[in-house]
C-alpha cells in the first residue's frame, strides 16, 4: 500500500460530504470548510479503518544516539530506511519565550522538521513540559501546587495566559510551503493521573485539572486556531471511572490515549503487556462510542534489553486494538544520556528485531 494515499483518501472522503450542489461547487465549498484538524483526523481515522497505525518517535530528526542536527538523519531512517509515520515534539520553555525546548532543540527547527514530516504524509505530535509557574522549577517540580491557587492569584492566572498563548501562537504559525497550516496532534497536561507533574494528582483536583484543559482549549479558540487535534492522554493502571474522572468531556477532547511504558525488561514483559490490556480496550471502546480517536500515546522500553521487544512485547500487547498511533520515545545522544533510547540505532541487538517490525507489521512509515 502507497501510504502516500492516506491524506489524499481523507481529503476525497472529507470533500464528498454535502448537499445537492454541482461536484465543482461541493467540492469548492468543502475545501472552504474543511479545517486542518479535520482533515488530519479524517487522515488518522482512515490508517484505523485500514487496519494500520501510525508508528510514532520523539524528536527523530533532531538527533540520536551518536548524532545531533545532521540534515535528513534518523536513527529509525538509518535502520529501516524510512522515517516514523509519526514525529513527535515538545513545547517545554517555549513558555517563557526561550528559542530552545526543554532538550535544547531550537523551535525554529522544530516548525521547519513539523513541515517535513507533513509533506512526507506523515503526522506530527507535539506535548508540553512547561515550568512550575510558581517555582520556576520544571514540570516534575511539585515543591508547590499552582492550580491549587490560579482561581486566587490573579497575577498566576495572568502568567499561565501569557504561556498558553505562547504554546498556541507557535502552533499557528506552523505552516506548510505554500503557507497553509499543518495540522498537528496536541497533547497538553498529560500523564496527569499521576503525581510527578504539578499539574498532576495530588497536586490538582479534578475540577482545577479540567478547568486548565478548557482554558487552554479556550484560549486556542480564542485566536482562531483550527489546526489542533487535541489528545487527551492519562496514565497506566487506571479503571474506567479513574481515566475519565479528569475528562474535560468530548467538545474538548479528539483522541483518548494513553501513556504505558515497559518497566523492569525481561521480568516486566507480562505485567507491561497486563497494563495495555486491561486499560487499552476500554479506552478504544470509549473513543468509538464517543465518536473520537484511540491512540497509545507515549510507550516505550528504556535501552531495548529485550533485544525482540517490538514483535514479541508490543505487537501482542496492541493486537486487535483499532488505534490511530503508537509513539515511543526519544533516542538521546550517547554522551548526554547512554542508556536513554527507545529504538535501536545501527548496530544494536534489536536491531534485526526493528526491522521485522517494519517489515511485517500493520505499522505505518513514511519515504
Amino acid at each position: 500500500m502507497n501510504l502516500k494515499l492516506f491524506p489524499l483518501m481523507a481529503a476525497m472522503a472529507l470533500a464528498s460530504c454535502g448537499g445537492s450542489k454541482s461536484a465543482s461547487d461541493k467540492d469548492a465549498t468543502a475545501a472552504d470548510t474543511i479545517t486542518p484538524a479535520q482533515t488530519l483526523i479524517s487522515q488518522l481515522d482512515s490508517v484505523v479503518k485500514s487496519g494500520h497505525f501510525y508508528f510514532g518517535h520523539h524528536d527523530d530528526t533532531a538527533y540520536g544516539h551518536t548524532w545531533k542536527y545532521v540534515e535528513g538523519n534518523s536513527d529509525v531512517k538509518a535502520v529501516i530506511g524510512e522515517y516514523p509515520g509519526l514525529m513527535s515534539w515538545d513545547l517545554g520553555m517555549i513558555e517563557v519565550d526561550s528559542a530552545k525546548n526543554l532538550d535544547g532543540v531550537p523551535f525554529e527547527f522544530i516548525a521547519a522538521e513539523i513541515a517535513k514530516q507533513n509533506a512526507r504524509g506523515g503526522v506530527n505530535a507535539i506535548s508540553w513540559h512547561p515550568l512550575n509557574p510558581i517555582s520556576g522549577g520544571n514540570s516534575w517540580d511539585v515543591s508547590t501546587s499552582p492550580l491549587h491557587e490560579v482561581a486566587t492569584n490573579a497575577a498566576l492566572s495572568d502568567t499561565l495566559d501569557v504561556w498558553i498563548n505562547r504554546a498556541a501562537t507557535f502552533i499557528a504559525s506552523l505552516k506548510d510551503a505554500e503557507g497553509n497550516p499543518v495540522p498537528v496532534i496536541f497533547r497538553p497536561w498529560h500523564e496527569n493521573s499521576g503525581s510527578w507533574f504539578w499539574w498532576g494528582a495530588g497536586n490538582a483536583t479534578p475540577d482545577e485539572y479540567i478547568a486548565l484543559w478548557k482554558r487552554t482549549r479556550e484560549i486556542f479558540d480564542a485566536k482562531g486556531i483550527n489546526n489542533v487535534v487535541w489528545a487527551y492522554s492519562p496514565d497506566k493502571d487506571l479503571t474506567h471511572e479513574q481515566y475519565f474522572l479528569t475528562y474535560p468531556g468530548d467538545e474538548y477532547v479528539d483522541i483518548l490515549g494513553t501513556d504505558i511504558y515497559h518497566f523492569d525488561g525481561e521480568k516486566g514483559i507480562d505485567q507491561y503487556v497486563s497494563r495495555v490490556k486491561s486499560q487499552m480496550p476500554f479506552v478504544v471502546e470509549e473513543a468509538k462510542k464517543r465518536g473520537k480517536l484511540a491512540a497509545l500515546t507515549e510507550t516505550g522500553l528504556e535501552s531495548l534489553g529485550v533485544t525482540d521487544w517490538y514483535t514479541s512485547v508490543l505487537l501482542p500487547a496492541i493486537e486487535g486494538l483499532p488505534i490511530a498511533y503508537v509513539c515511543v520515545w526519544r533516542n538521546a545522544i550517547e554522551s548526554e544520556n547512554p542508556n536513554h533510547f527507545y529504538v535501536p540505532y545501527p548496530g544494536h541487538p534489536a536491531e534485526a528485531d526493528f526491522k521485522a517490525f517494519h517489515d511485517n507489521s500493520n505499522a505505518v512509515f513514511v519515504k
